[in-house]
């Protein structure tokens, strides 16, 4: 039997299996063939061989080190300061929404005389539709992050305009969810692309990764109303209204059938479609990584706005779409050394018929928590406390118990205690301060 050799420093600050099941894992003689492929193969791993054994399917990867982007992002800017004349927004972005909107209208309106169930609708309904709207989707992926328009409002606005075809108003929530996925990223109770405990439970075996797989476009748009609540704006309102006015003109003019061709679209484009494996490709885990977010850089990019690099997006979010390329291209030595998904179709058949990934598949951090919950401490000096306990200062972790909380350098002050999200107090996340992404929409530009 061969032993594979595994590299257990992986395996820093994360809630794992036990050493016993990862070498009783290594020793397996019959694993699912790997994935996820290297563009440029090093010592470490030449893109064939497993570097880590399954993940324990019963739950999440549960991790206590800071998510990769924001480090990876100061190295590559350190390493290649030029990198900051692709940021900011492009022009092209607009006449591709208003070229996609028009034909998912145009064809909504001819197939009025179809009948829904005919081969021909359901077919033009996959094929074109599924793509149109899977594109319009990440249009407003591209337009939320600031990058069709210089101006904040104009922005959002193309974003409404956007959501037209699609049938039911989400662009306006869909802004803020984002951004606490790009700034949050895998805090459980935060970050809304993750799925729930109850979610593991329910689908953690063959058919209910068959039905998340086909019915992903109603847990992406239902999991956020149940996990994290929003307050309403104007532009929520807007949104609304423009859309249900869409709608109610379409109908009202030609009948009820155009609009269910629009919905058959939407819900084409989030199932099970060769577009649609960028949903799970991006950040489920594979091959027994902790590797938390996927790229992929293969034909089908082309028609979702270069979705697929998804590291480079993460690591720069104010890289505008048609230029992710030429940051991948920027820094190879950051980029083509990381495993990557070759095909997007073939995402969606491994996440159904491999054992060794499924829902458990995410990578999860504790929420961070702004001070003392349960009055067993203090509080902490110009930082955060999260929930396991761990008293935070300005991003230095410090240990459990008597901990002193470390600002800009200096013992600002500690924490006598441990810091728990237990008790009376009402727990308040850090991502739940005034103004955090309320009115912030220039964060992208920043790169915060």
């Amino acid at each position: 039997m061969v032993v594979e050799k595994t590299d257990f420093s992986l395996y820093g600050g994360a809630e794992h299996t036990s050493p016993a099941d990862q070498a009783k894992a290594s020793q397996k003689g019959h694993r699912s063939p790997r994935r996820t492929v290297v563009i440029t193969p090093t010592e470490k791993d030449n893109g064939v061989a497993h570097l880590a054994p399954p993940m324990d399917s019963s739950d999440f990867l549960w991790l206590m080190t800071e998510e990769p982007h924001r480090s990876r992002r100061a190295a590559i800017m350190k390493a290649h300061p030029e990198v900051t004349k692709l940021m900011g927004y492009t022009p092209v972005t607009k006449y591709v929404v208003a070229f996609v909107v028009a034909l998912q209208l145009s064809i909504a309106v001819y197939l009025r005389n179809t009948h829904p169930l005919s081969w021909k609708f359901i077919l033009t309904a996959y094929a074109i539709g599924g793509t149109a709207n899977h594109n319009l989707f990440l249009a407003i992926h591209e337009i939320t992050h600031n990058l069709a328009f210089k101006s904040i409002w104009a922005n959002k606005s193309l974003a409404i305009f956007a959501n037209l075809p699609i049938g039911i108003p989400y662009a306006a929530m869909f802004k803020r969810y984002h951004m606490e996925h790009h700034r949050y990223l895998g805090e459980d109770g935060v970050d809304t692309d993750l799925p729930s405990h109850l979610e593991l439970i329910c689908l953690n075996n063959v058919l209910g990764k068959v039905f998340f797989a086909t019915f992903q476009i109603f847990f992406y748009a239902l999991r956020p109303g149940f996990v994290r609540s929003q307050t309403l704006t104007k532009w929520h309102a807007a949104n609304f209204a423009v859309v249900l006015l869409s709608d109610y003109i379409l109908i009202k003019n030609f009948g009820i059938i155009p609009y269910i061709y629009l919905l058959m679209s939407s819900f084409f484009a989030g199932s099970l479609h060769p577009c649609a494996g960028h949903f799970i490709g991006e950040h489920y885990l594979w091959d027994g990584l902790e590797q938390e977010t996927y790229s992929y850089y293969g034909p089908l990019n082309i028609l979702a706005y270069n979705v697929g690099y998804h590291n480079e997006h993460h690591d720069f979010p104010s890289v505008a779409w048609t230029r992710l390329p030429a940051l991948k291209a920027l820094a190879p030595e950051f980029y083509d050394t990381i495993p990557s998904h070759p095909s997007w179709p073939m995402i969606i058949v491994n996440f159904i018929r491999d054992p060794e990934v499924g829902i458990f598949a995410r990578a999860k951090r504790r929420a961070r928590v702004m001070g003392a919950a349960n009055g067993g401490a203090n509080g902490v000096v110009n930082g955060l406390a999260v929930a396991n306990g761990v008293a935070v200062a300005n991003g230095v972790a410090v240990a459990n118990g008597k901990a002193n909380g470390v600002g800009n350098g200096a013992a600002n002050g500690n924490a006598n205690g441990t810091c728990t999200a237990n008790g009376s107090a009402k727990v308040k996340l850090a991502a739940d301060t005034p103004g955090d992404l309320e009115n912030d929409d220039a964060y992208d530009i920043r790169n915060a």
